[in-house]
């Protein structure tokens, strides 16, 4: 019988450089400070997901500092996954991963605490919106094969379209066609979750019986009572995962914060920057 997991969520983590102008909060304090808290968790976690945009600007630097700051503070295993903001040639650097191919997606799956957990790189280099390539898909439907028995934990930086249709906020979401692929392909599969980031905001979804969760991460929030702009705001927080074999139970710790001003975007730019919304 399945035994209880406790397990954390980041996302978003944006390390960055002092030098970079566009970050707009201190990070890497941000990162130590949540770290910190995790340690005082009880049951002690068996496991982090750090589920994308684990940099600001994906130069193999800002990784190295992560990765500095992680092996510094975290002793159980860390499950990464990339983000639009991050790079793959920068992160197989800076994170000393060894790859035959710097610009292959980091697609990767890990077994830990009797859960499968699975990782698909959504990211598209030079733009905001997410998808998954066809290869992808045959990676991922030997990767569930290979361990049917056990539960399963997607982790993916964008989440997947909600809706029937298209979303006008394309550059939210993994690209609506491979969306549906992805619902098809998790049929049936005993999973029990997926991990997202990338919008910025606390979200419980359930998606086809699938329940998804994306975290706020530790940069800033997105005030999603301003629909006009993308209004970031200060804020963060991170998860509390507890695997039980009734399913998965989510907790949100959200760090202090007066909610003020950081940037705002115009959603014409981002759109421009999506994965492009095809004939369907």
């Amino acid at each position: 019988m399945q035994r209880e997991t406790t397990f954390i969520h980041l996302t978003d983590l944006h390390v960055g450089t002092p030098d970079d102008d566009h970050l707009f909060s201190d990070t890497t304090e941000t990162l130590r400070e949540v770290l910190d808290l995790v340690a005082t968790v009880a049951p002690q976690p068996e496991f982090i997901i750090a589920s994308g945009d684990l940099t600001n600007r994906g130069d193999a630097e800002s990784f190295r500092m992560l990765k500095r700051i992680i092996d510094e503070k975290v002793d159980v295993p860390v499950i990464y996954a990339l983000g639009n903001h991050d790079t793959r040639p920068g992160f197989y650097e800076g994170m000393e991963v060894e790859t035959a191919d710097p610009d292959a997606p980091y697609d990767h799956d890990r077994i830990v605490g009797g859960i499968h957990i699975v990782t698909l790189d959504s990211s598209t280099p030079g733009l905001i919106g997410g998808a998954i390539d066809p290869e992808q898909f045959e990676w991922l439907e030997r990767t569930l094969d290979s361990h049917p028995d056990l539960p399963k934990l997607i982790v993916v930086h964008h989440p997947p379209a909600l809706g029937e249709a298209p979303d006008v906020a394309h550059w939210r979401t993994i690209h609506f066609p491979q969306s549906q692929r992805f619902a098809e392909m998790l049929k049936g599969r005993n999973i029990i979750g997926i991990l997202s980031g990338h919008i910025h905001h606390d979200r419980v979804s359930v998606w086809h019986g699938i329940p998804v969760i994306v975290g706020t991460g530790q940069h800033a929030a997105t005030d999603i009572l301003r629909t006009d702009i993308l209004r970031m705001v200060r804020g963060a927080s991170f998860g509390i995962g507890t695997i039980r074999p009734s399913g998965l139970t989510m907790a949100f710790v959200p760090l202090p914060s007066d909610r003020a001003e950081l940037n705002t975007y115009p959603l014409e730019m981002l759109l421009e920057r999506a994965v492009p919304v095809a004939a369907e």
